[in-house]
């Protein structure tokens, strides 16, 4: 089975009922059908091979990207624009999914950049509260709640064909605190190299886009080679 096929029976099954505190609510994109053809395209298309990738870890999926798309860090446009896949979801960007974009095509194009990366979050479900995006760990009872789901989750999806030897974290701040204490805890990965959140430069280092663009090209080259000796 190729790495893709293994990533699509996962996002089919992936329960989205777990017990999560009054007042939060769950994103459950993978139980839209609409949304799993999306998802089956994508892995169909840039990873229709069982080579080995890095794992690329945001934090969990907002409501216009992946919570929309089911790719992660993908909007509506550049799932379109940039990864050739027809949707009738209405266009709305995302900060996030411009900015990775940009880097994407600078690493050399979706084909080169999925060859060696799998993006994803380091929870799979995503999260509202007031009608708003809400971080896995904004809040304790919801961390206790949320954390053996996101362990069980991880364990999966190392086992899609991703290198343990290197993971790279999406967040410098509490989604890496959070992601290095359980990697501890679990020894899911040797290391974790961590990056600025792309939403936190477009939102307020965009000026210095290009000095964290150059950043990201070269954690990831470093992270990519980690591939060659496998």
């Amino acid at each position: 089975m190729t790495f893709g096929e293994r990533a699509i029976r996962y996002y089919r099954t992936l329960d989205s009922n777990w017990s999560v505190p009054d007042g939060v609510e769950i994103l459950r994109a993978y139980d839209s059908e609409q949304v799993l053809r999306l998802v089956t395209r994508f892995f169909r298309r840039y990873f229709d091979d069982s080579s080995p990738r890095v794992g690329v870890f945001g934090i969990n999926p907002g409501r216009f990207g992946a919570g929309r798309t089911g790719v992660a860090f993908t909007d509506p446009i550049r799932l379109e624009e940039e990864l050739g896949i027809e949707n009738d979801l209405s266009k709305k960007p995302e900060l996030s999914s411009i900015f990775l974009y940009e880097v994407i095509d600078a690493f050399g194009g979706p084909g080169r950049f999925f060859g060696s990366f799998f993006i994803t979050a380091v929870s799979p479900l995503g999260f509202l509260k007031n009608g708003k995006n809400f971080n896995y760990y904004d809040d304790p009872e919801l961390l206790r709640a949320v954390e053996p789901h996101i362990v069980e989750n991880l364990r999966e999806q190392i086992a899609f064909g991703l290198t343990r030897r290197v993971a790279v974290c999406l967040g410098k701040g509490k989604n890496l605190d959070h992601f290095q204490r359980m990697n501890s805890e679990h020894r899911l990965f040797d290391r974790i190299e961590a990056l600025g959140h792309p939403r936190w430069i477009m939102q307020y280092r965009r000026p210095h886009k290009r000095h964290f663009l150059n950043q990201y090209l070269e954690c990831l080259k470093e992270a990519a080679e980690e591939l060659e000796n496998i």
